[in-house]
């Protein structure tokens, strides 16, 4: 993993940098403003400062691809500068910790901090019988042993268990907040294989922390463009996509001024229309019933000078074909005007449904290509790995996530740095 800090005048400009830098994949873990200091503060502006992580994978692909051939070059030739190879050198495979190590050795407090008491937790389980201040140090410890025995062989050993106590509790974290095994199986094995034999509990954290920040990736947002964006949100009965979409139009309509209206096919469920017509009506904007692909087209045409067309589904159980088949048809009849409109889909989830079920679910929507997950409930459940396990079971992008009944309130974009926090174990 690479990590790298980037300084602009604006959020924007440092994104960019990293972007530049790193390439379009890179992932944004820590964005913070730092003030001017000494005497001529008052004549300087204050910097943004970016933090992006890249997988060395794709920071490695990317080099390649940017390399020109061999041929007819001299060894001089200056092909590729030699800068960026002192990344890549020296072995099958970069070092997670050496390649940090100036970031570790600033921001270890940083990574603490933001993972609240999750150290003092961890040292407490692996010393139950008394405090961590209590505990010799490391340092004593090794001393001691290279005066008992063959020192070598006992420091790689000693250091190594406590590498391996150390990943074993992060495991054991992650599982109890229900990430699959598989998944947080692949996640310690990422880092075991990149630690070194002297890494602590805050560089261990820390590349946890980032390693699940990359792996949830950055969200998808709803976006206007020129044309008119027809929106299909679809999942399951009892998610709440209706309270979810009245949630998103309230913010384009009264915080953007978009010209907002609403679809429904949503004919099954009883009082789903007068739902949906209720929350228009408070937020003023116009609904249409479709109760076919004809209707649909009809639908759009009236709706064709707004900027924003929301379509609430019926929730279709995924182990109805027919009403799945219903969907389909809708969707292709959007599919058939992009000429005319823009088209996103967005699948809404719950946390609280079971992992085994969200996967059915999943599955039954694979053949509609390219959607993002919306998670509601969030309230509901102390448990959030669902969200991390969808995203790496489906590879789909995560977008919002909704934490209560209240329109506009309790919807918000996805915060990666804050869901890995919490399935570490830390405080929101």
């Amino acid at each position: 993993m690479i990590v790298k800090k980037f300084q602009a005048e604006t959020e924007t400009e440092a994104i960019l940098k990293a972007k530049d830098e790193l390439g379009s994949g890179a992932v944004v873990l820590n964005v913070k403003t730092l003030k001017q200091r000494g005497v001529f503060r008052l004549f300087k502006k204050d910097v943004v400062e970016v933090t992006a992580a890249l997988e060395e994978k794709e920071f490695i692909n990317g080099i390649n691809n940017k390399r020109p051939t061999m041929e007819n070059k001299g060894a001089n030739s200056g092909f590729i500068s030699s800068q960026p190879m002192k990344n890549i050198t020296g072995g099958s495979q970069i070092n997670l910790v050496a390649d940090e190590k100036i970031d570790m050795n600033s921001n270890a407090a940083n990574i603490e901090k933001k993972l609240d008491s999750l150290h003092s937790l961890l040292e407490n389980q692996m010393n139950p019988g008394g405090s961590s201040a209590k505990r010799p140090a490391a340092a004593t410890v090794m001393h001691e042993e290279i005066h008992a025995q063959d020192t070598g062989k006992k420091i790689v050993k000693e250091r190594e268990n406590a590498n391996y106590k150390f990943l074993q509790l992060i495991y054991k974290k992650l599982v109890d907040n229900e990430v699959d095994s598989k998944y947080a199986d692949e996640i310690i094995a990422d880092i075991e294989a990149s630690l070194k034999k002297e890494s602590n509990i805050d560089s261990i954290l820390s590349a946890v922390y980032q390693k699940i920040i990359l792996k949830l990736g950055e969200p998808r947002t709803i976006s206007l463009g020129d044309k008119p964006k027809v929106i299909f949100f679809i999942g399951p009965t009892g998610v709440g996509k209706t309270t979810t979409i009245a949630k998103i139009a309230s913010h384009f309509k009264l915080e953007k001024y978009t010209k907002v209206a609403f679809i429904t096919s949503d004919t099954y469920r009883i009082a789903a229309v007068e739902q949906l017509n209720t929350y228009a009506s408070i937020i003023d904007c116009p609904v249409n019933v479709a109760y076919s692909p004809d209707e649909m087209d009809e639908c759009l045409d009236e709706f064709k000078t707004y900027e924003l067309i929301l379509v609430d589904t019926a929730g279709r159980s995924h182990k109805s074909e027919e009403q799945m088949e219903e969907l389909d048809k809708l969707i292709e009849t959007v599919e058939q005007r992009k000429d005319e409109f823009d088209f996103e889909i967005y699948l809404t989830l719950s946390v609280t449904t079971k992992y085994k079920d969200l996967v059915n679910i999943a599955d039954k929507y694979k053949h509609i290509k390219d959607w993002a997950i919306i998670f509601t409930k969030l309230d509901e459940t102390c448990s959030l790995g669902n969200m991390l396990n969808m995203k790496l079971y489906t590879g789909e992008p995560l977008s919002y996530t909704t934490s209560g009944q209240n329109v506009p309130n309790d919807i918000e974009v996805i915060n990666e740095q804050r869901l890995a926090k919490l399935l570490l174990g830390g405080k929101s």
